[in-house]
């Protein structure tokens, strides 16, 4: 077999190719989009009003049975029934979150700085569903006589889980990316279920017995607005709004009549 000899000219011009072809890899990765710098324009903006009801009876939930903790038994001397329907007057629905889930355009909004607040109560939490914007601290409260841990379960962000001892001060975390409807659980007491919501722009609202709702300050645009219920799912509207615009929109869950 004959074999030729590689020259310095040649071995120089292959590193060289080896080097420019690299460049060209690394030149060629997509990088970043930068941030959004938008800004909403409110002389413009509108805003997005409405309910959220229940058509048809409450579902019937057994009382929670917390035996196994002595103190969450004193701490609530009368039956505790989990709250996941809760109404008002005329079939009003509470802990419905609505929310803008398209159409929004590219634009920077302000991280607000302070917390929202999730309390343990009564070995319960409160509220039942909140919702903060991606960054915005969680801040989890124990006002019990027991330990307690916080455990959000997110499939996205970071999940993560602490113990929280009478008289400690509170947890406070924040998410880095948008999530809907992260459960949070307390290990110690398997009862404790809230709901966390984590989203990218303000138009979001979790609503009061009132069923009502408002997302303020809404560039003109068609939106599809989606609204979240913990036993009856979702409901998407199209809304469109026009500059200095306000529309009204109503959500109506059913529920089954009982047997």
């Amino acid at each position: 077999m004959i074999r030729a000899k590689l020259g310095p000219a040649f071995l120089f011009l292959a590193v060289g190719l080896a080097i420019t072809g690299c460049s060209k890899k690394e030149s060629e990765e997509p990088s970043e989009p930068p941030p959004p710098t938008a800004v909403v324009d409110s002389a413009t903006a509108g805003e997005i009003t409405g309910t959220v009801k229940l058509d048809g009876p409450v579902p019937n939930f057994k009382p929670i049975d917390m035996s196994a903790e002595a103190f969450c038994v004193q701490a609530n001397p009368k039956p505790v029934v989990p709250p996941i329907v809760v109404t008002g007057e005329h079939g009003a629905l509470a802990n419905a979150v609505v929310y803008i889930k398209s159409g929004l355009g590219s634009y920077h909004f302000d991280t607000p700085q302070t917390p929202v607040v999730l309390d343990q109560k009564g070995c319960m939490y409160t509220p039942r569903v909140l919702a903060v914007m991606v960054n915005q601290p969680l801040e989890v409260n124990n006002e019990d006589q027991t330990i307690h841990n916080v455990h959000p379960m997110p499939r996205t962000n970071k999940a993560w889980n602490k113990s929280e001892p009478v008289g400690d001060p509170p947890i406070q975390f924040t998410f880095t990316k948008p999530e809907l409807a992260i459960p949070i659980a307390c290990n110690i007491h398997p009862w404790m279920r809230a709901w966390l919501f984590v989203f990218a722009d303000p138009y979001f609202a979790v609503t009061p017995k009132t069923g009502e709702f408002s997302l303020k300050n809404v560039p003109p645009g068609t939106y599809t607005i989606e609204a979240w219920q913990e036993r009856f799912g979702v409901q998407d509207q199209t809304v469109t709004i026009g500059p200095k615009e306000s529309k009204s929109i109503d959500f109506v869950f059913r529920s089954a009549p009982a047997h």
